[in-house]
């Protein structure tokens, strides 16, 4: 069975939004290792409108003389992005999601394959969470106290209970957590 595994760089307080305004001094080649493991496992990416939109305006003009592994990864694996407003998708290997998207990703779950892999999206992040579709979390917390922006989890739907799974503590002072839904 395939598994949804969602990364994040979060802020200490918990805010995930713009993290180009926040994140870029704690990157790291500790980091970036953590993070690159991962791509192996790899074969479908989930992504919300947002995170697609901003994503698509970029990543096609990166090449990986720029950006080396990661401009291939982000371009040439496939993409699903969930939108209720997009009406077309046009980045390479990209394609929408509709219908009932808890049925549509419990079914491609169960198809084989690798991991299915959630960047970014904090409103999609928050819906899997709420559907129990999403298997692990994986968080990047920058000690940084950034304020104000979207946080990983508001909602008035209550508790989703977690267990931490791993935890590291990078040399500058990031925390790597990953985190696993509490048995019921």
């Amino acid at each position: 069975m395939r598994k949804i595994i969602a990364a994040e760089f979060l802020s200490l307080d918990g805010v995930m939004e713009a993290p180009d305004q926040w994140h870029f001094p704690y990157v790291s080649e500790e980091m970036g290792a953590a993070q690159f493991a991962l791509m192996p496992e790899i074969d479908t990416m989930l992504l919300g409108r947002r995170t697609y939109e901003e994503f698509a305006a970029s990543w096609p003009q990166r090449t990986s003389a720029d950006f080396g592994p990661l401009a291939d990864f982000m371009n040439k694996t496939p993409k699903l992005v969930v939108s209720t407003t997009l009406k077309e998708v046009t980045w390479e290997n990209s394609s929408l999601l509709s219908g009932n998207l808890a049925e549509e990703l419990a079914g491609l779950k169960r198809q084989p394959g690798k991991t299915i892999f959630v960047l970014g999206s904090a409103s999609l992040v928050k819906w899997l969470l709420q559907e129990h579709l999403l298997d692990e979390l994986q968080l990047f917390v920058d000690p940084v106290l950034v304020g104000k922006g979207k946080r990983l989890y508001e909602s008035e739907n209550g508790q989703v209970p977690l267990t931490l799974a791993s935890c590291q503590t990078l040399a500058n002072g990031v925390l790597s957590l990953t985190y696993q839904p509490a048995a019921s």
